[in-house]
């Protein structure tokens, strides 16, 4: 895989040891290329949010292999220095959760992460109300987060998710709040900006409306991944 893409081989992840230990990841083969929006599904309980959480760098693997575009992050162990640095600057996060920062307003929450990371202010500012107004929020910028709704703070929480322009997006339920209209033109956004900023975008959803979006599809189950091929009919 060239670009941004990211690999994962064999990944584990066991919790405790011996008798006691839980092999909550057991063997998760994933390949996402630059420019794609997969789905990730599974029952409650089947790995999704500790491989998510592997994934973002949040919690430690116990083996296998992760390839971002040409440089392998961990095998065996993280081989970046930096993993506040990799999640800031290579991978974007959108949870089920908004977690907006209750004194910012809308346009700071959005911007921050680019400033963070040492974009201009008019820059990140302006890349904050292109992704709210595609997000139909552009009305609420200099509100407070505890003005808007909870469907508005999900769209807040999406853009600010997508402002960095990272080469990986890991979206957990992102359109859970949303209603029928919101959730589709949250999936088409994701799948604009994966094409246009050649994104990886792995999508973890219950959400049935938006599961026929998806080209490709992983189940997960009891810790193992198994690839299907969806029907991509609203975006083939």
């Amino acid at each position: 895989m060239s670009g941004h893409g990211i690999r994962i081989e064999g990944l584990k992840k066991r919790y405790g040891s011996g008798d006691t230990a839980v092999e909550a990841l057991k063997r998760v083969d994933m390949q996402v290329a630059p420019g794609e929006v997969v789905g990730l599904i599974g029952p409650s309980g089947s790995g999704k949010s500790t491989l998510l959480k592997c994934l973002g760098a949040v919690i430690d693997p116990t083996a296998g292999r992760m390839t971002l575009g040409d440089e392998t992050i961990y095998e065996d162990g993280w081989k970046v220095r930096d993993l506040r640095a990799l999640r800031r600057d290579k991978i974007g996060f959108v949870f089920q959760a908004p977690y907006l920062i209750p004194f910012l307003d809308v346009t700071d929450n959005v911007a921050l992460l680019p400033m963070l990371a040492g974009v201009a202010n008019s820059e990140a500012r302006q890349r904050a109300l292109d992704l709210l107004t595609a997000l139909d929020v552009q009305h609420r910028a200099k509100a407070m987060p505890s003005r808007l709704s909870g469907g508005e703070q999900q769209r807040v929480a999406i853009a600010r998710g997508l402002v960095n322009r990272p080469p990986v997006i890991l979206a957990d339920e992102p359109t859970a709040p949303l209603d029928s209209e919101r959730a589709m033109a949250v999936i088409r956004i994701l799948n604009e900006m994966a094409r246009k900023y050649e994104t990886a975008i792995i999508v973890v959803t219950h959400d049935e409306k938006i599961i026929p979006t998806f080209k490709r599809i992983y189940h997960i189950r009891d810790g193992v991944t198994h690839e299907e091929t969806g029907e991509g009919r609203a975006f083939a």
